[in-house]
């Protein structure tokens, strides 16, 4: 099967052995489709399609309707927020940038109608969360604004939950504190490294140790109605709340850095050295090269 890119930069449009088409986007897939005509696909293949969908659909569910677990990860916050409202397909907008979120809300987040989704994908913008929520709300303040958020991004950027307040634009901000970076640190014991300067525990640290983030204070500092949360039941409930309040509200609950969503299959293009003295390494840069030739077959 053939990719056709389409994207109105060509820079972008010419990556992955796609075919390229450089036009705006509304415009190119309006040409698209007066251009297939009649043209549908064949009846097997819609078949094979649906049967695809509803088996993901149902991994979905498995994934994020657990609650009782000791320590949530993504996924099963994910489905706490979606489950606090049964219009949340329709009604609420999720904003996310940076870490494993992006990659997890793109499997796992419902939305059913257009906008549902805002995610910053090009750089991975740690901070962009909290900011570019403020901008999706004054843009849609008939929607309910979901900022989902990691810990490292919250504290790179959150001194717009003040000007929310400010402005009088309530958005709904859920903290995944996994008292670090989660995602670099799994990346870099996936590609045969030690953990490191990653997550606190294996920082460098002074006579005081790791800090003791208390987000919700920090919150309500700035104005905002805030709590903590250690359960996927309590982190409902506290949605339930965050979306009955009059202005904005942080959620933070505590997550397991080390866990992620393994189905929908994925592999990340990370080289990994060809020497090393770490065997680790040497069994990291073979699954590099197996994935690097399956990715050309």
């Amino acid at each position: 099967a053939k990719l056709v890119n389409l994207n109105v930069n060509a820079f972008d449009a010419l990556k992955w052995r796609s075919v390229e088409l450089i036009a705006d986007a509304k415009a190119g897939l309006a040409q698209l489709s007066l251009a297939a005509g009649a043209w549908k696909s064949t009846t097997d293949w819609e078949a094979k399609a649906k049967k695809g969908a509803d088996a993901w659909r149902a991994d979905i569910a498995r994934i994020t309707g657990k609650r009782d677990v000791a320590l949530p990860y993504e996924g099963e916050v994910i489905g706490a927020v979606q489950r606090t409202a049964p219009d949340s397909a329709t009604r609420d907008i999720v904003v996310c940038a940076a870490g494993t979120l992006p990659a997890d809300l793109h499997k796992l987040w419902r939305t059913a109608t257009p906008g549902g989704y805002h995610m910053e994908y090009g750089y991975s913008c740690m901070g962009y969360e909290i900011a570019g929520g403020l901008g999706v709300k004054m843009a849609r303040p008939d929607r309910e604004v979901i900022v989902i958020v990691g810990d490292g991004s919250y504290l790179m950027l959150n001194s717009e939950i003040a000007t929310s307040l400010l402005l009088d634009q309530k958005l709904v901000i859920v903290v995944l504190d996994n008292h670090g970076y989660g995602c670099i640190n799994r990346l870099q014991q996936a590609c045969g490294g030690a953990p490191f300067n990653n997550l606190f525990a294996d920082s460098v640290q002074g006579r005081s140790g790791a800090p003791k983030i208390d987000f919700a204070a920090h919150a309500a500092a700035m104005g905002a109605l805030a709590e903590n949360v250690k359960t996927i039941r309590e982190l409902e409930a506290a949605l339930k709340r965050a979306r009955a309040a009059d202005r904005t509200y942080v959620v933070c609950v505590e997550t397991d850095p080390n866990r992620t969503t393994e189905e929908g299959g994925w592999w990340w293009e990370v080289a990994v050295p060809e020497v090393s003295d770490r065997e680790s390494v040497h069994k990291a840069r073979a699954a590099y090269e197996d994935g690097k030739r399956q990715q050309k077959s």
